[in-house]
């Protein structure tokens, strides 16, 4: 998933329902990694990445990096993500919303999207797992 620490809903509530996920597929899920990209690297350190991740389960990392190479990364995976000033003078992150759901070979296998129903993510995730052990 790629987002920001100081997103006021999406990201928190995305990472709220990845956490449910993990508990709702529990020892099937312990074959799954999940990882937190920082769409907004100048803002989004090491620390504050792993802690705001970690606030929501210990199942998700949260990655950040230098801005060009964090921009590289978004751009090989199609993430769109682009600053909106706001009045006082700061910004937000305007960015992709959807779960990426990767194999084992770093291959794309689908998504699942923002606020879409729990059971239909759990059955994509539990889709995923299928395949990549057949595969």
């Amino acid at each position: 998933y790629f987002g920001f620490t100081r997103c006021p809903e999406v990201c928190p509530t995305t990472l709220y329902e990845m956490s449910g996920w993990f508990d709702t597929l529990g020892e099937e899920g312990k074959v799954l990694k999940a990882f937190f990209f920082s769409v907004d690297p100048e803002r989004d350190s090491p620390e504050l990445m792993h802690n705001y991740a970690i606030a929501f389960t210990n199942r998700i990392t949260g990655i950040t990096g230098d801005p060009a190479e964090m921009r590289k990364l978004m751009k090989a995976w199609r993430i769109y993500a682009a600053k909106v000033p706001t009045q006082d003078g700061d910004y937000t992150m305007d960015h992709t919303a959807s779960v990426l759901l990767i194999n084992s070979k770093g291959e794309f296998m689908g998504s699942i999207a923002y606020g879409e129903a729990a059971d239909s993510a759990v059955a994509k995730i539990r889709k995923l797992i299928q395949q990549d052990k057949a595969s």
